[in-house]
């Protein structure tokens, strides 16, 4: 079984039921180019349960300035996808927990879906979240390659996505379902409103298949315990980037006690 399934089947038969799924995105190659490897074993070492690495990108659609500045650092440091692949050849000899692979399709369909996939396999990733692959195109095109090679394609809705396109991403996915809390790019909030609140409650209503993990605008223990009343997980991406800015990476397990103790 996927590491992420294992995952979330086992904070689903946690006996603390309070407990919820904590992920973590950051960009590959930043501050420095050769901090992924010990970001990701430091995060692992925090407790977090997920990490999502983020593949650098010129042209970010749907980031925050937060993570865009991160991303541009990236690609001046030098962070490539071969360099990416690279750095994380080893990695299953020291981490443990569920890897995904956040980026674009266009750096995807330059080095080769299949290659791509083949490639995330023999390295022990477990998913990828793609924003701007639509998911029609995946279902039609590329699912099978994915499934293939035991990769969870992590799909995602927002606040403005109808029911019945809930329905067919909740049919196709396995795994977990991206849950956007905004339709705004990527950002850190201190709270959320009222109007988010109601997007978690009626996605909650709904009785979906598939677990669904909140992202964008957790930024703190606040917000990560809105975003978990009613869902698996939460997800913190743009605040974590701006801790590693202001801060050694020796001190990630700060920012991790932060959102979970």
């Amino acid at each position: 079984m996927n590491r992420i399934n294992n995952k979330l089947k086992e904070e689903n038969t946690s006996n603390n039921k309070v407990e919820k799924l904590l992920s973590i995105y950051f960009t590959a190659g930043y501050p420095k180019l050769n901090d992924t490897v010990s970001i990701i074993k430091d995060l692992e070492k925090s407790g977090v349960d997920m990490i999502e690495i983020g593949l650098p990108f010129s042209d970010p659609l749907a980031d925050g300035p937060t993570i865009q500045e991160s991303g541009v650092s990236a690609l001046q440091n030098g962070m490539t996808t071969e360099t990416l692949f690279s750095q994380l050849e080893n990695i299953r000899e020291d981490v443990g927990i569920p890897l995904l692979i956040m980026g674009y399709f266009n750096p995807i369909m330059q080095y080769g879906v299949e290659e791509f996939c083949k490639k995330c396999d023999k390295i022990g990733i477990d998913g990828l979240i793609i924003p701007d692959l639509p998911v029609d195109v995946y279902h039609q095109k590329y699912k099978e390659i994915f499934e293939r090679y035991n990769l969870k394609n992590i799909l995602l809705i927002t606040p403005q996505t109808s029911e019945e396109r809930i329905r067919f991403i909740d049919s196709i996915s396995d795994g977990f379902i991206y849950m956007v809390s905004s339709a705004s790019t990527t950002g850190a909030q201190n709270s959320f409103g009222e109007s988010q609140i109601n997007y978690f409650k009626k996605i909650s209503k709904m009785d979906l298949n598939t677990p669904q993990i909140v992202g964008f605008g957790i930024s703190n223990r606040e917000t990560f315990q809105q975003a978990t009343k009613l869902t698996s997980g939460a997800i913190i991406g743009s605040a974590f980037v701006k801790f590693l800015k202001e801060n050694s990476i020796n001190q990630i397990n700060e920012f991790v006690d932060r959102i979970i103790k």
